[in-house]
C-alpha cells in the first residue's frame, strides 16, 4: 500500500508540474476569461451609437417604424420596450435617425399587402445589429393583421404543440423541451471527453516511461499491481482537476455574463444524478486506464501508442453513434442492452440517466457488472506488467494485444 501512494504521489506532482498540463487545466480556462471579457467590453463600446435599450454585447438598437399601409396599430406589450418606434413620415424618421434617436428605420410601403416587402434603412448596413432585430418587426406585424390578438397570433406562430402519451404509466418527459435533449446529449459528451482525456494521460506516461527506461527501474522495487493502481489513481486525480477547473471556469463565466440555464424543474439534475456521475466516472475512468495501461505496455513508442487508441476506445465511441436513441428511448432495447454492457454503459447509462425515467435498479446492475469488469480487467493489465511484455520491441498488434489481455501470451 506504501509503495502504491508513493507511485499515485509522484504521478499527480509529475503530471500536474508539466507546461503543457497547465495549459491545458489553466491556460485555456484564462484565455476563455479573457475573450469573454473583451467581448463584453467591445459589445459594450459598440453599443454606444445609436443608443441601446439592454446592457452587454446583444444590446437592442432602437429603430423607427414609417407605416405607409397603415397597418400597425399598436405595439405587442411582450415586444422589447423602447425598441421601436412609430413615426408618422419619413422625413421625421430621417430626422430621429440623423439625431442618433434610433439606429435605422424600417417602411413599410403602401402596396405591402400586395407584395410583402419592408424596407430597412440603416446607414452603417451591419446584418449582424440591425437586420439581427428583423424579428421584433415580423412578430409586431403578425399581431396587427390578426387584429391585434396576441394569443391568435401566437397560434399562428405554433400552430400545435404535440404531447404524445403512451398506454403504459411510465414517467413522462417534456421532449418538446429543447432542455430534455441537449442535457443528455451534453452529459454524454462531457462523459466521453472526461474519460478518454483522463485515461489518455496514463497511456502516455507508462509509454514514454517504457521508451526512456524508465520502466526497467520500478519494476526492480515496485510490484505489477501496485505501479498499476497507483498510476490510475494518481492520473485520475490529475484529470479531475482539469475537469473541475473547466466547469467551475465555465460556471463562473455564465455568472459573470448575467446569465442562468433557464431548465425547467422537470429536467433539473437530481441529487442521485450527481452521485451516478461520481461512480460512473471513477469505475469508467478505471477500466478505460487500465486498458490504456495494457496498451501502453505493449507498443514500443509514444507515436504508435497514439494510433493504436482506437482498438481500446471504440466500445466508448458507440454511444455517440447511437446518442439519439439513447435520449428518445432511454428504455428501449438498445439504450438497455448499452447502459448494461459494461465497456459502453459509463457513458450509455449516463445518458439514459439524464434522459430520465430508468429505474433505480438498472443503474445499481450496471455499476455491479462495471465494477466486477473493472477488477477483472485490472488484474489481467498488472499481468501484462511483466518484464518480457514491457521490454519487449514488437509492433502493435490488435490481435496480440487482446491475446495478452486474456492471458494467451
Amino acid at each position: 500500500m506504501r509503495k502504491t501512494i508513493l507511485v499515485l504521489r509522484n504521478e499527480f506532482i509529475t503530471t500536474v508540474s508539466r507546461p503543457s498540463f497547465l495549459l491545458m487545466a489553466f491556460g485555456l480556462p484564462l484565455v476563455a476569461f479573457l475573450v469573454f471579457t473583451a467581448a463584453g467590453w467591445l459589445g459594450r463600446s459598440a453599443g454606444g451609437g445609436g443608443g441601446s435599450t439592454t446592457g452587454g454585447p446583444f444590446a437592442f438598437r432602437p429603430q423607427g417604424l414609417v407605416d405607409e399601409a397603415g397597418i400597425v396599430r399598436t405595439i405587442p406589450a411582450d415586444a422589447p420596450p423602447g425598441v421601436l418606434t412609430i413615426f408618422p413620415d419619413e422625413a421625421s424618421a430621417r430626422q430621429a435617425l440623423a439625431s442618433g434617436e434610433i439606429g435605422s428605420y424600417y417602411r413599410i410601403p403602401a402596396d405591402y399587402l400586395e407584395t410583402g416587402r419592408v424596407y430597412l434603412i440603416d446607414p452603417d448596413a451591419r446584418p449582424l445589429t440591425s437586420g439581427g432585430q428583423t424579428w421584433i418587426l415580423r412578430w409586431v406585424l403578425m399581431v396587427n393583421l390578426l387584429g391585434g390578438d396576441t394569443q391568435l397570433a401566437n397560434r399562428v406562430r405554433n400552430p400545435m404543440d404535440v404531447a404524445a402519451r403512451p398506454l403504459s404509466p411510465a414517467p413522462q418527459r417534456d421532449m418538446e423541451n429543447d432542455a430534455a435533449f441537449w442535457i443528455p446529449y451534453s452529459v454524454t459528451l462531457i462523459f466521453y471527453f472526461v474519460i478518454i482525456m483522463s485515461a489518455s494521460l496514463l497511456l502516455g506516461s507508462i509509454s514514454k516511461e517504457k521508451q526512456n527506461r524508465v520502466m526497467e527501474i520500478l519494476m526492480a522495487s515496485v510490484s505489477p499491481r501496485e505501479m498499476l493502481v497507483g498510476k490510475i489513481a494518481g492520473l485520475g486525480l490529475a484529470g479531475l482537476t482539469q475537469t473541475v477547473v473547466w466547469v467551475l471556469t465555465g460556471y463562473s463565466l455564465l455568472r459573470l455574463g448575467g446569465q442562468t440555464l433557464n431548465i425547467p424543474a422537470s429536467l433539473e439534475p437530481s441529487p442521485s444524478l450527481v452521485v451516478w456521475a461520481i461512480v460512473f466516472f471513477v469505475l469508467g475512468y478505471a477500466l478505460y486506464a487500465s486498458l490504456m495501461a495494457a496498451l501502453g505496455a505493449l507498443v514500443p513508442n509514444l507515436r504508435e501508442a497514439s494510433q493504436a487508441t482506437i482498438s481500446v476506445i471504440w466500445p466508448l465511441l458507440l454511444p455517440l453513434f447511437f446518442i439519439n436513441a439513447l435520449i428518445q428511448e432511454p428504455d428501449g432495447a438498445l439504450a438497455v442492452a448499452m447502459g448494461f454492457f459494461p465497456f459502453t454503459a459509463p457513458v450509455a447509462m449516463m445518458t439514459r440517466l439524464a434522459a430520465g425515467g430508468v429505474p433505480a435498479w438498472q443503474p445499481a446492475l450496471a455499476v455491479a457488472l462495471l465494477a466486477a469488469t473493472v477488477v477483472l480487467v485490472v488484474r489481467a493489465v498488472a499481468g501484462m506488467f511483466r518484464a518480457q511484455t514491457l521490454l519487449s520491441g514488437q509492433a502493435f498488434s490488435v490481435k496480440r494485444f487482446w491475446g495478452a489481455l486474456l492471458g494467451r501470451e
